[in-house]
């Protein structure tokens, strides 16, 4: 997002609301009398798919509350409902999956758009072939280059073309970030186990698979910068890289750069650590899935290897003793001993580290570094009128994402937080029905991106745990 449209975003956020609420509401923080679903008509719909249909059915039946009821209903089949395109030619099934309002797919957002669904794979074929068909075009997209985060549904070019990086057609961006190497593997491991499927580790996954492990081989720049740089004319820092592109200097430790991170914001310094811990996790998996593929051992030797390297600096590198929380993770590190204490919204962050299962909800370093995210102490931890939350530099100061409260839920072992996230969810959905990308800490009417489907099927999974793991909690009426 420019600078240009978040102002514009910011501006007229009140009216944008305001013409976002369905027919019937009338001011701001009024409530649809009826609580009719805002999906669009089943003829609209992109995919439909009978499990999740039932999912909704029967978890409609456990919220207590109307009008959690009638957020969940809207918001976790968004994905399927507006987002995915999906056909299958040949026997070959390929999915395409924009994020909501921009019409690009990238590799992290449509993992995680999918990934609520994984758990009803294996009652419904249709939807099996929809997420085979999101690792397929995944893996065609890490074919085309590895260092992509954005991808165009065909090679039609991009508003980025004059970024000065190595465009291709194909891509909608070009930024380096680790993530989007790390959620194709978490996808695939995911709809593996689930389905047993290991069609899906064919030649060209496996393809797709060497050009990760040597993407990250070369940004551990244990032999020089790598190949990668990037540039953008911008009045945006984050948008755009120091020193010729290549980004600010590190210490070869063993961890690997991510030039960008999750948010698409340019890191500080270079080893971004939830993204690195994310890499460890993926390395393991790919390792087991090479492994049941028959293909080459030595392959998965190397993978297993390269995360015992990158754990081990993580562990030298990455905890620090904080003043008043003791052990804990830093967001960014650059080998030579300077780190970054803050946490993102976006998805590695350090808060979300137990849901991608990179360590245990009760971890004392986590625990001591979840602690400081929701602190004053991170300088994107904002609290006003309309709650608190995390944002980060992406949107500006005083902005919550709705993403960080889902987090804080699904990462909490205790009921009583769990109920807090819920409510506030409820009280700054602006009378939408809807997730955002952010909204003002003391104004939830201020917001950015209407159509956010990540975010909305990521509330549609956090009700799904809170159901499975606290059904007391969501049978409360008047969150």
């Amino acid at each position: 997002m420019t600078i240009t449209r978040r102002r514009f975003l910011q501006a007229t956020a009140a009216s944008t609301a305001m013409a976002a609420l369905p027919a019937g509401l009338a001011a701001r923080g009024t409530q649809h009398p009826a609580f009719r679903t805002l999906r669009p008509p089943l003829a609209q719909r992109r995919f439909r798919s009978e499990a999740v249909e039932a999912a909704i059915a029967r978890t409609k039946r456990q919220i207590g509350d109307r009008e959690i009821a009638w957020m969940f209903e809207n918001c976790f089949p968004n994905t399927l409902d507006t987002t995915v395109e999906h056909h299958v030619d040949h026997g070959v099934a390929d999915t395409f999956v924009i994020t909501g309002d921009i019409e690009a797919m990238w590799l992290r957002d449509s993992t995680a758009q999918v990934w609520p669904y994984l758990p009803y794979v294996s009652q419904d074929e249709a939807l099996r072939h929809l997420v085979r068909g999101v690792i397929a075009r995944q893996t065609a997209c890490i074919r085309i280059d590895p260092y992509a985060n954005a991808f165009n549904k065909t090679a039609t070019g991009s508003d980025w073309a004059s970024d000065m990086t190595e465009m291709k057609p194909e891509l909608h961006e070009r930024k380096w970030e680790i993530d989007s190497l790390c959620y194709p593997i978490r996808l695939a491991y995911r709809y593996w186990q689930e389905t047993g499927d290991s069609a899906i580790f064919d030649r060209s996954w496996q393809s797709a698979m060497r050009l990760v492990v040597q993407t990250f081989r070369e940004q551990q720049r244990k032999d020089g910068l790598g190949p990668y740089t990037f540039m953008r004319k911008t009045n945006k820092q984050e948008d755009t890289l120091p020193l010729w592109g290549h980004g600010n200097p590190v210490k070869p430790v063993g961890m690997i750069c991510s030039m960008f991170r999750p948010s698409d914001d340019a890191t500080m310094l270079p080893f971004l650590v939830p993204s690195n811990l994310f890499a460890v996790a993926s390395l393991k998996q790919l390792a087991k899935m090479w492994t049941r593929a028959g293909a080459e051992a030595g392959f998965a030797q190397e993978c297993r290897q390269l995360a015992d390297e990158v754990q081990t600096a993580i562990d030298h590198h990455a905890i620090i003793e904080h003043p008043a929380f003791g052990p804990m993770y830093a967001y960014e590190v650059d080998g030579f001993g300077g780190r970054i204490l803050m946490d993102d919204a976006n998805v590695p962050s350090l808060l979300s580290l137990p849901y991608l299962g990179l360590c245990r909800r009760s971890d004392a370093v986590y625990q001591n570094t979840r602690r400081f995210i929701w602190s004053e102490w991170n300088p994107y931890f904002f609290k006003g009128a309309a709650g608190e939350g995390v944002g980060g530099p992406h949107v500006g100061l005083d902005y919550i994402w709705p993403m960080s409260l889902i987090m804080r839920g699904l990462t909490s072992n205790n009921p009583d937080e769990v109920r807090d996230c819920l409510s506030a969810l409820k009280k700054t959905h602006a009378g939408t029905g809807f997730m955002h990308e952010s909204f003002h800490k003391d104004d939830a009417a201020q917001y950015t991106r209407k159509w956010f489907a990540w975010a909305n099927t990521l509330f549609g999974e956090f009700v799904l745990d809170v159901a499975r793991r606290f059904p007391e909690v969501l049978k409360t009426a008047g969150l």
